[in-house]
């Protein structure tokens, strides 16, 4: 029966095989090659959003991983790597978080009304996604390695597609041209994530439907005075 588990994990490696000094040092569990990239992911994600990326070294990350630097480089080739993965995955939840956010539109009929919940339903999203990241959000929205191409492509990729998505459904809600949408749907991301991290920086522990109702409420004000005059809602 095959071991489901990493065989390039180096931990627990017999103390006469090769590389087995390499190996001796960490005690971590084995596990399998899936589960021990999502660890090292996260131990990355924590490190990067609390440290920085320039202070945080792939000993760090293999030390915290408890295992050896070989298994770590197996799994990430290098440093850039591995920060790129977990930038990756930050925007993939960023932007799951604004799908949740734009589905019940998408569903049904856009009445009237609907332009406020949506905008507020975009503003959770950020506030949902800064309340489960936590410092990690960084990576997103304030990342200190933007002077790379690539950092910067993933980062303005997942900024990018979360800003589509938003556009899309504004267009709906408005009745104005898709360059509109556009427009209107980067003004709102900015406004979201800003205040997103506003609250992540000077919350103190409060909840989050405060910021919500003042963001949604000074943002839709402005999106509503745009709505097309002759634009009519279903059920109107």
């Amino acid at each position: 029966m095959t071991d489901p588990r990493d065989p390039s994990d180096g931990v627990g490696a017999p103390s006469g095989a090769p590389g087995a000094a390499a190996a001796r040092a960490p005690r971590g569990p084995r596990m399998t090659r899936v589960e021990r990239r999502e660890q090292l992911l996260a131990i990355a994600l924590d490190l990067f959003a609390t440290e920085g990326f320039h202070h945080v070294s792939m000993d760090d990350i293999a030390e915290r991983a408890e295992v050896s630097k070989p298994v770590l480089y197996r799994h990430f080739p290098s440093k850039l790597d591995l920060y790129l993965a977990v930038v990756d995955a930050q925007g993939a939840d960023l932007l799951a978080a604004v799908e949740r956010a734009v589905a019940p539109v998408e569903a049904g009929p856009v009445e009237r009304g609907a332009g406020r919940d949506v905008v507020a339903a975009i503003v959770q999203a950020y506030l949902a996604f800064v309340q489960v990241a936590g410092e990690s959000s960084t990576l997103l929205f304030e990342s200190d390695v933007t002077h790379d191409a690539q950092v910067r492509g993933r980062v303005e990729h997942a900024t990018a597609e979360a800003t589509r998505r938003i556009a899309e459904v504004l267009v709906q809600v408005t009745g104005r041209s898709r360059a509109d949408g556009d427009v209107l749907a980067a003004a709102l991301v900015a406004t979201a994530q800003g205040a997103a991290t506003y609250w992540l920086r000077h919350g103190d522990g409060q909840g989050t439907d405060r910021v919500v109702d003042l963001v949604s409420d000074l943002s839709w004000r402005g999106v509503a005075g745009l709505v097309r005059p002759d634009f009519t809602y279903e059920g109107a």
